[in-house]
């Protein structure tokens, strides 16, 4: 009777391990590819308790490393290496116990796409928001189990649109003079409420299904590199959404920082105050961007190099020029500087865009790269938004000109050009998917809003056009995200305006879409406003004076702000640049002038020269 009451409990763990339920639901990145720089991958594997077998790998393929197991038995973190000798193809991962296999995953590697990448001043970048564009496929508008269908009487629900209606829409995007696409996420954001603008990720590596499918996507991606068209994604690593799938049964504590209860400050500011207190500090970094929105612990280095692992595997796919990073502040500096380290490793001309959504230029200045006010830190960004020159374009024509204001906002903005690292790569823009649109705060002035573009199309940075803005969309901010990110007229069947076919429109609206095509095209031509340096004069009178200029031609551009009168001017004042010249042509209304000591301009307007030798 003893022996067999001790053989039993002998054999009472390995009875309850075989008792144990084992399942495997997820591998992430799912894929991976041979002649990485860095040949080491990472993966998370999820299921019910996969952390309690042994991982067998029979590959001449791979190396087996390593594996991490956490407090969370649903998870272990797999890290192998891809040998120099490794070809594309797969091989099997088996977990075991007691040498019985209880699941496998077929691992799959694949050649690099080896393609030219990256975008600069050179480009006009169309900024989308998908679900707002246009609905080119009504069928896939909603699927069993999605916890928000669509609705286009909710300003603020899914309306729709998807891969396929910008598919149709390339034509119509390129017509303006555009090179480029910014895209807001499209991966899956499975949430109640407010699904529809991408930055509640439950799925960083899924296309949500109600904007189309991977398939389409990549598809989408090769029309538009066929069309010379780059493709700029937009990436969020400071939060995810609450009911992301791992947030039901998350690896670790420390897998995202504080609370719901606990908001960042959203004083972003605080990075680069030297005096910042560290408890300021930990509560921007470290607090929930909104109570539906976790903070992600990039100081897990699991979660650290799930999110740069994650970065990599999209730009390898989908063959990304640029990648634009939200709330590129938010997440810990440190982290951010190696997430744009790894990746400019294996994507060495791949173009790098923080959200740096600050009001003060030394602020902004110090998240740019190699920026001379950041001492030892460097984002190795190669971008920033220039949110302080937004804020002159929003002031700067509602106001007479003085010392401080006007078209002195703009003088003193570019005079500060000098605390970026390289303030050519800044991007510049008049509205976008999170403010008021500029048309609004410009009191629906159409000269004035005609301004705004032609500073936007020819100053320095790299612009960026939110779409809407062609046909001077309004709307406020503080009346919901919805009124600032309406459905694009014409995108969807039966809508009684179509932009994309400039019908019904408005007269103002065919006015300020005609000006825009117009000089997004000649910028499209104009190898001076693309890629010259950038010359300015101290504003008199109301008229601001600016060049850009390159070794063999030269644009100038002239903003008289005064509401009334027109300006007469003596060109001598000029002779910097204008010395090398004898003509200049208006490249509106087509006259050319071979006087070059004296120069009329309209009152609200802005004349842009194209000098001729």
């Amino acid at each position: 009777m003893k022996k067999s009451i001790l053989t039993l409990l002998l054999l009472a763990p390995a009875i309850f391990l075989f008792a144990q339920k084992i399942g495997l639901s997820r591998v992430e990145p799912p894929n991976w590819w041979v002649g990485m720089k860095n040949p080491n991958v990472q993966l998370l594997i999820y299921g019910e308790n996969i952390a309690k077998t042994d991982v067998v790998i029979n590959s001449d393929k791979v190396r087996y490393i390593s594996s991490t197991r956490v407090k969370n038995p649903n998870y272990v973190f797999l890290d192998l290496e891809i040998l120099p000798t490794a070809t594309a193809g797969s091989f099997d991962i088996s977990f075991q116990l007691a040498g019985k296999e209880k699941a496998k995953y077929t691992y799959r590697l694949e050649n690099r796409t080896l393609q030219k990448r990256g975008f600069s001043p050179a480009d006009l970048v169309y900024l989308l928001m998908p679900d707002r564009f246009a609905n080119g496929d009504p069928a896939n508008d909603n699927f069993p189990g999605v916890r928000q269908t669509t609705d286009r009487a909710n300003a603020d629900g899914r309306h729709g649109g998807d891969i396929k209606g910008i598919s149709q829409h390339l034509d119509y995007i390129q017509s303006l003079g555009m090179t480029a696409i910014w895209f807001n996420p499209m991966v899956e954001n499975d949430i109640p409420i407010y699904a529809y603008h991408g930055y509640g990720a439950t799925d960083f590596y899924k296309v949500d299904p109600r904007f189309g499918t991977q398939a389409e996507l990549l598809k989408l991606v090769d029309d538009m590199h066929a069309r010379d068209l780059k493709f700029i994604q937009d990436m969020v690593f400071n939060h995810c959404a609450t009911d992301h799938w791992w947030m039901r049964d998350l690896p670790s504590d420390d897998w995202i920082n504080t609370s719901k209860d606990f908001k960042t400050s959203y004083r972003a500011e605080v990075i680069a105050d030297p005096y910042a207190s560290e408890s300021d500090k930990f509560r921007f970094s470290s607090g929930w961007f909104v109570e539906n929105m976790p903070d992600l612990n990039q100081h897990n280095p699991l979660m650290a190099n799930y999110l740069i692992q994650n970065s990599i595997w999209w730009t390898e796919l989908s063959k990304l020029d640029g990648i634009r990073m939200d709330t590129q502040a938010y997440p810990y500096p440190d982290f951010m500087a190696a997430w744009a380290t790894r990746i400019k490793d294996e994507f060495p001309d791949i173009t790098l865009l923080g959200e740096t959504w600050m009001a003060y230029i030394p602020f902004t200045a110090y998240f740019s790269g190699n920026s001379p006010v950041a001492g030892s830190y460097n984002s190795h960004l190669d971008c920033v938004t220039d949110f302080p020159l937004r804020y002159a374009f929003e002031d700067a024509f509602n106001e007479e000109d003085g010392w401080k204001v006007g078209t002195a906002r703009f003088y003193y903005t570019f005079a500060q050009d000098f605390l970026y690292g390289n303030a050519y790569n800044n991007v510049t823009f008049l509205d976008n998917h999170d403010i008021n649109r500029i048309f609004s705060v410009m009191k629906e002035n159409v000269k004035s809003f005609k301004m705004g573009i032609a500073i936007l199309l020819t100053a320095r940075g790299i612009p960026v056009w939110y779409y809407g803005t062609e046909y001077h969309s309004s709307g406020w901010e503080h009346d919901g995200h919805g009124a600032i990110r309406k459905d694009f007229p014409g995108g969807w069947a039966g809508d009684a305006v179509n932009v994309f076919e400039q019908k019904g429109m408005k007269d103002t609206e065919k006015e300020v879409f005609e000006y825009t095509k117009r000089l997004g095209n000649w910028r499209k031509t104009n190898t001076a406003v693309q890629t010259g340096k950038f010359l300015h004069f101290v504003p008199e009178n109301s008229v601001y004076v600016y060049f850009r200029y390159t070794e063999t031609s030269a644009v100038m551009v002239v903003v008289n702000n005064h509401n009334i009168e027109e300006r007469k001017f003596d060109g001598t004042r000029f002779n910097e640049i204008l010395k090398n010249y004898k003509s200049a042509t208006n490249i509106e209304t087509g006259k050319k002038q071979s006087d070059l000591k004296s120069f009329t301009v309209p009152a609200k307007s802005v004349t842009i020269y194209e000098l001729g030798k």
